[in-house]
This record gives C-alpha cells, sequence and structure tokens, in this order.
C-alpha cells in the first residue's frame, strides 16, 4: 500500500479556483493509477477523477469536466487536482486513493482502490 495525504482544501468563492495535492509515500506510486474523489454531507462518496500511472490518460466525471484536471508528478510521488471555476455544489471533502495493483484503468468505484488519503475540506461560498 501507499500513503497518501491530500493538501489544498480550503474556502473560495465562487467562479475562484483551488489546486489540492496528494503526496504519496511507498515504492509502488508511480505504478499505480490514482482517482480522486469527493464526499458532501449526506451524500455518497462520488468519483470526481482519475489519471493512469504514467500520466497519459485522464478521466472525468461529467460534473467536473471542463472545469478540473488532474496530473501527475512521478518523480514527486505527487498528483494534482487543479479546480477551476468552482461552484457552490462544489463543496466537500475531497480525497485522493491509489488504485489496486495489477488493474490499469481509473475506474469509479471506492472499492477498486486500496489506500486513501485522510481528505481535505473545499468550502465554495456563493
Amino acid at each position: 500500500q501507499v500513503q497518501l495525504v491530500e493538501s489544498g482544501g480550503g474556502l473560495v468563492q465562487a467562479g475562484g479556483s483551488l489546486r489540492l495535492s496528494c503526496a504519496a509515500s511507498g515504492r509502488t506510486f508511480s505504478s499505480r493509477y490514482m482517482g480522486w474523489f469527493r464526499q458532501a454531507p449526506g451524500k455518497y462518496r462520488a468519483f470526481v477523477g482519475g489519471i493512469t500511472s504514467n500520466g497519459g490518460t485522464t478521466y472525468y466525471a461529467d460534473s467536473v469536466k471542463g472545469r478540473f484536471t488532474i496530473s501527475r508528478d512521478n518523480a514527486k510521488n505527487t498528483v494534482y487536482l487543479q479546480m477551476n471555476s468552482l461552484k457552490p455544489e462544489d463543496t466537500a471533502v475531497y480525497y485522493c486513493a491509489a488504485g489496486r495493483t495489477g488493474r490499469y484503468y481509473p475506474t469509479p468505484t471506492p472499492s477498486d482502490y486500496d489506500s486513501w488519503g485522510q481528505g481535505t475540506q473545499v468550502t465554495v461560498s456563493s
């Protein structure tokens, strides 16, 4: 497994931007696909997007497509979530997750990930 720590959350006005980081420790980071999820109060944890192990392909939920961008730097063991044009409905705790070894493409299913960060709060005010 890898250990994951998110940072970069905070309070921002609608239309603003934030960049979340997820720092990983462990030797297998560069071989793992990574995902970002979010969970708003009273709601299930929802897939935001994911990125393949080499960063070559990204996937996004329809709700964030065109506004959010996922990238990774395997030399720094870090994955990023750039969030632009934020909306109040983006308010949630954001989690990064590492995909299970032996699989190759990010999926929207939380059980396909075996390591999770502690989460970082993003609040978008109207």
